[in-house]
């Protein structure tokens, strides 16, 4: 095996290669791709006062051909998200339905980060649109998904727009799962990848007045959980972002959403933050990332508070955000 050695400020590839032996036969992972040795490569992390360590590198390292795509990539975690992987020197696909702020965003990141950004406007709730983009991502080298394009509605399934509720599943669920579907294969055939699948705390338990949207982050739970435990051991990390109510800034008052009136300031968080700590969760494979703690409140409500009695609090909670 062999690898290249990574420069322990810059993260940077050298240009020296180590021949480090030859695998023994039982347990030899194959013949590893170049552009992709960094993740499971060998690492060497310096230090001044004690001997290099060894440990394993999870994600591939940038490169002039590989890609992160991040989808719902026009404003919140989505942006962040963006930010934060061109911030680490990945080149980027980003996608949402609107291509004058897909494109702002693209020059500013090239601006600031010297990377590379493609713009797909896309509307992933449109299953044609959605086909030709997984197609295109199929064919590319994709290091890491970032699965983040979502809405959600608020009130009675009964008195809400069924195209609304019909075209919320096709985002929230299809969206997910086709394009983790088209960059799969490639990631294990590169024996490595990333794909973080951003789901909700809402997820974990029933919410009427909230119902296609919990329902649809159920599926992305417990999808991403679930896919996590088959590709063990493959180089193909899985981490599921779990969050509770995240925004870019503090609003004026006049200006405040109901949404905004309701939560206390103290339980949001920035939607900065969130990215980091997803991406970071990304990097270790950490099954669930859950920033917050009114997502932590209720993630452990979910599991030990009876649903008969933690379903219509939730419920009254939500109708007021639906206005009723």
């Amino acid at each position: 095996m062999a690898f290249i050695p990574v420069d322990p400020q810059s993260h940077s590839a050298q240009a020296a290669t180590f021949d480090l032996g030859t695998p023994a036969a039982t347990g030899d992972p194959g013949p590893l791709m170049p552009e992709t040795l960094y993740s499971c490569a060998i690492r060497v992390r310096y230090s001044l006062s004690t001997r290099p360590t060894i440990g394993c590198m999870p994600l591939p390292l940038p490169s002039p051909d590989s890609r992160a795509v991040v989808t719902g990539a026009s404003q919140g975690i989505g942006e962040a998200l963006a930010t934060e992987l061109a911030a680490r020197g990945h080149n980027l696909i980003v996608t949402a339905r609107r291509r004058d702020v897909l494109e702002s965003l693209a020059a500013r990141l090239n601006e600031r980060y010297r990377v590379a950004v493609e713009v797909r406007p896309v509307d992933l709730a449109d299953p044609a649109q959605r086909a030709e983009l997984a197609d295109e991502l199929a064919a590319r080298d994709i290091s890491i998904l970032c699965a983040n394009a979502g809405t959600a509605t608020f009130g009675a399934v009964a008195e809400l727009d069924p195209a609304a509720e019909k075209a919320q599943v096709q985002l929230n669920v299809l969206g997910v799962h086709d394009l983790a579907l088209a960059v799969l294969p490639g990631m294990l055939a590169r024996r490595a990848g990333g794909i973080l699948i951003s789901g909700s705390a809402a997820g974990n338990s029933p919410i009427p007045n909230n119902a296609t949207y919990a329902a649809s982050k159920a599926f992305a739970n417990t999808f991403s959980e679930s896919l996590r435990g088959e590709l063990r051991n493959t180089g193909v990390h899985v981490t599921l972002l779990a969050p509770g109510p995240v925004r870019t800034e503090v609003p004026d008052p006049d200006e405040a959403s109901l949404v905004d009136r309701l939560i206390p300031d103290f339980l949001w968080i920035s939607v900065e933050h969130t990215a980091q700590l997803s991406l970071d969760g990304l990097e270790r494979n950490k099954m669930r990332v859950v920033p917050g703690l009114t997502s932590k409140a209720m993630s452990v409500a979910s599991g030990y508070a009876p649903r008969a009695i933690v379903t219509p609090i939730v419920g009254a909670v939500y109708k007021k955000l639906g206005g009723g």
